[in-house]
């Protein structure tokens, strides 16, 4: 039996990237993934299209992760549509990267909203649902301990700050059985973060492994976290980095 059969899982921003690549390996484990998209739903379209094709179940849902009603609503949605609730992945981010002079007060309404309001919002949502053995494993980054560069201190912060409600909600929701826990991405081969790019080429020398990663060594992080396997883990931040910070 696959380790996520009868499990129901909801990723938030799970139409491309590292979302779409939780997205395929927790239907290929055998659960019943629901996902939100906002600005992908072709992408979003075909990623369930193609999971349902291939044996698997998914559904996509549309839902902006800066409107923290939408986010309700996809937990909600989920519920209803297929009954329970067992694995919340909250992965839905934006980066905002700018001189910090040039911030504005927006810049960090905006980002805070993403990051870190669509976290606890989705997350309130799901404890009302989640049984004993339930999961939320939230996607921060290795920046929340590793500032790298300039022009990346909103962003440093929000994911500061998704680790600082993971070990909080680790401590309330460790009585009714559930796990909450961080996984923290460095240097992964997205749309947003190509491995051929300037970038790569200033952040790979600083990488132990000196090679990007990929959506799918995420997801098999994320997927073990919400298996049995993972059910002793809770409140940590397991960095997946190829040991940039190191």
């Amino acid at each position: 039996m696959k380790k996520l059969a009868n499990k129901i899982a909801l990723v938030t921003g799970g139409s491309r990237g590292i979302g779409a690549a939780i997205v395929k390996r927790l239907a290929a484990e055998g659960a019943t993934v629901a996902f939100t998209y906002h600005s992908s739903p072709e992408k979003a379209e075909a990623l369930a299209q193609e999971i349902n094709a291939n044996g698997g179940k998914a559904q996509a849902i549309a839902a902006n992760s800066a409107d923290a009603l939408a986010v309700t609503a996809a937990v909600e949605q989920t519920i209803a549509q297929f009954g329970a609730l067992d694995i919340l992945v909250n992965n839905a981010g934006i980066y905002v990267g700018k001189a910090f002079e040039e911030h504005n007060l927006q810049d960090y309404e905006d980002i805070m909203a993403v990051n870190v309001r669509a976290v606890y919002a989705a997350s309130l949502a799901a404890v009302k649902h989640l049984p004993a053995g339930g999961r939320i494993i939230n996607i921060g980054s290795n920046m929340a301990e590793n500032a790298v560069g300039p022009a990346g201190t909103l962003y440093v912060m929000s994911k500061a700050a998704v680790h600082g409600l993971t070990r909080g909600l680790a401590r309330d929701l460790g009585s009714k059985g559930i796990t909450v826990n961080t996984v923290q991405p460095g240097p992964i081969d997205t749309d947003m973060n190509p491995a051929n790019s300037e970038l790569a080429d200033f952040l790979r020398p600083r990488m132990a492994l000196s090679e990007y990663g990929t959506g799918a060594d995420v997801a098999g992080l994320v997927a073990f976290l919400a298996s049995n396997e993972g059910q002793y883990i809770t409140g940590a931040a397991l960095t997946i980095d190829g040991g940039f910070n190191a």
